[in-house]
C-alpha cells in the first residue's frame, strides 16, 4: 500500500548575521520596507505561546507582548526611527514579510510537485544572529514520496551549488519569482546577505542550506491499530533525515542511534530530530493529530526549535571569534550575560514541550559546545591575567628602579651640601 498524506507543511529556515555595528541599521532597513510589518504578539490572539512559556523566556523571546494598550496605540504612531528605539531596547524583533497572496510554484518539469508559500518571517536577536523562515505546503498531491522528494531538493536551493547548475530540475512557475533565482535573490535583498558567506568566519558558523522544519499527517490506513509501523518506517527513516524518496541504502541502526533522536511519547506521534532538521510524522487514526498538534508544533514547538538553534549559532559565533584575540573582554561578557538568560534556563512547564527541548539541545551538542568555549575561556582569561600581573609587577619594578636612582642622587646631593 502506497503511503499517502492527510497534511503537511514544511518549514525551511535559513540562518544569517548581522554585525551587530550594523544592526541596529538593519532593524531600520525592515521597519522601512514596505513589505515588512513588525510582528507583535497579543495575549489574546497568541494565547498558547502566552501560556506555554514561563515568564523570563517569553520576556525575552516575545517582548511585544508587554505592549499593550496606550503603549501599543502610541507605537503604532511613530515613525520609522522612533520605533527602532523601542525595539532595541528588547533581545528579539520579528517581522512578517507581506506576500500579496500565497505564492505557488513547482519542483520538477511537467509532472512536477506543486507547492506554495504560505508565509514568510524574519527573526532577529540583539547579538546579530537572524533567522528566514519559510513556510511551505505541497498542493494537488498527496503521495508521501513527492514530500520526500520536495523536503530533499528544497533544502539545498540557497546554497552556492544551487546557482552551478539546474538544481534537481527545480522551479517555481508563479508571477512573482520566475525561477528559484528569483527566490535565492529575495532571500538575499531580506538578509542583505550573498547566499554564499563571503568570510570564512561566517561560513564556520551558518549551514549553506535550509534547515527543515516539517510536520506530515498520514493516512489512518497507512498507520493504525491493524497495521504494523514496520511497514512504513523505511519511508519514516527517509522523512527523518531529508532524503529523497529513491534513497535505496540499508539504514545504519547504530549511526540513526547517534545521530538522529526520536521521541515517542505518543503511541501515534514520532518526532525526530536531527542536526539540521526537526520533523514530525503523526497517524490520522487521531483527531488531535491533524488538528490540534499542527498548531502546536508551527507555533509553540518552531520558537522552541529557533531558540535552540540561537543558542548553537551564538556559541558557534563566539567560539569561532577566539581568533580575534582583542575581542576577548567583550565576548566574556557576552557569554557572561548568555548564561544568565538562557543558559539552563527552564522554558516551559509542558511535559511535551520540556522533553522537546531538552532532546532538541542533547541532538546540538550544546552542552559540549558550551563548555568548550568555557574552557577557552578560563585559559585565555588566565594568559590575561598572568600578562596583567607580568605588566603590573614590571611596572612596579620600574617605579622601585627608579625611585632607588633618585633616593640615591638625593643622597649623594644631600651629602655634597653638607660637606
Amino acid at each position: 500500500m502506497e503511503l499517502m498524506t492527510k497534511y503537511q507543511y514544511t518549514y525551511f529556515i535559513h540562518p544569517y548575521i548581522i554585525e551587530e555595528s550594523k544592526y541596529d541599521k538593519y532593524l531600520l532597513k525592515l521597519l522601512k520596507d514596505k513589505k515588512c510589518s513588525f510582528k507583535i504578539f497579543e495575549k489574546e490572539k497568541d494565547l498558547d505561546i502566552y501560556n506555554f512559556f514561563l515568564p523570563n523566556i517569553r520576556k525575552f523571546l516575545f517582548p511585544t507582548f508587554d505592549l499593550r494598550g496606550e503603549p501599543l496605540r502610541n507605537f503604532e504612531k511613530m515613525k520609522e526611527d522612533e520605533k527602532l528605539k523601542v525595539i532595541l531596547k528588547d533581545h528579539v524583533a520579528c517581522f512578517s514579510y507581506d506576500l500579496a497572496e500565497d505564492i505557488q510554484g513547482k519542483v520538477g518539469q511537467e509532472n512536477g510537485i506543486f507547492f506554495k508559500i504560505e508565509g514568510i518571517e524574519i527573526i532577529c536577536f540583539d547579538t546579530g544572529v537572524c533567522f528566514f523562515t519559510m513556510k511551505t505546503h505541497l498542493e494537488n498531491t498527496n503521495k508521501f514520496m513527492d514530500l520526500l522528494d520536495f523536503n530533499y531538493r528544497f533544502k539545498g536551493i540557497n546554497s552556492e551549488f544551487a546557482s552551478l547548475k539546474d538544481y534537481e530540475n527545480i522551479k517555481i512557475q508563479t508571477d512573482t519569482f520566475k525561477d528559484m533565482n528569483d527566490l535565492s535573490e529575495l532571500i538575499n535583498q531580506i538578509t542583505g546577505i550573498s547566499s554564499k558567506p563571503k568570510a570564512s568566519k561566517e561560513e564556520n558558523v551558518i549551514n549553506s542550506q535550509f534547515y527543515t522544519y516539517s510536520y506530515v499527517c498520514v493516512e489512518t490506513s497507512n498507520w493504525n491499530e491493524k497495521t504494523d509501523f514496520l511497514n512504513i518506517e523505511n519511508d519514516f527513516l527517509k522523512f527523518a533525515n531529508v532524503l529523497p524518496s529513491n534513497y535505496n541504502s540499508d539504514f545504519n541502526k547504530a549511526n540513526l542511534e547517534h545521530n538522529l533522536h526520536i521521541i515517542e511519547k505518543l503511541k501515534y506521534v514520532k518526532t525526530t530530530l536531527s542536526n539540521t532538521s526537526s520533523n514530525i510524522m503523526c497517524s490520522g487514526i487521531d483527531t488531535y493529530n491533524y488538528t490540534k498538534l499542527p498548531y502546536e508544533y508551527e507555533n509553540q514547538y518552531f520558537y522552541l526549535y529557533i531558540l535552540s538553534l540561537y543558542k548553537k549559532l551564538f556559541l558557534m559565533k563566539l567560539n569561532n571569534d577566539f581568533k580575534e584575540y582583542d575581542k576577548i573582554i567583550k565576548m566574556r561578557e557576552k557569554f557572561i550575560n548568555f548564561t544568565k538568560l538562557l543558559w539552563n534556563k527552564e522554558v516551559t512547564l509542558d511535559d511535551t514541550g520540556s522533553l522537546y527541548y531538552k532532546t532538541l539541545n542533547r541532538t546540538l551538542v550544546l552542552d559540549d559546545l558550551y563548555l568548550e568555549i568555557q574552557n577557552k575561556y578560563e585559559v585565555i582569561y588566565k594568559d590575561l591575567n598572568i600578562e596583567k600581573n607580568n605588566v603590573y609587577y614590571s611596572v612596579i619594578v620600574i617605579l622601585l628602579i627608579f625611585s632607588l636612582i633618585f633616593n640615591t642622587i638625593n643622597i649623594i646631593f644631600l651629602m655634597y651640601l653638607l660637606s
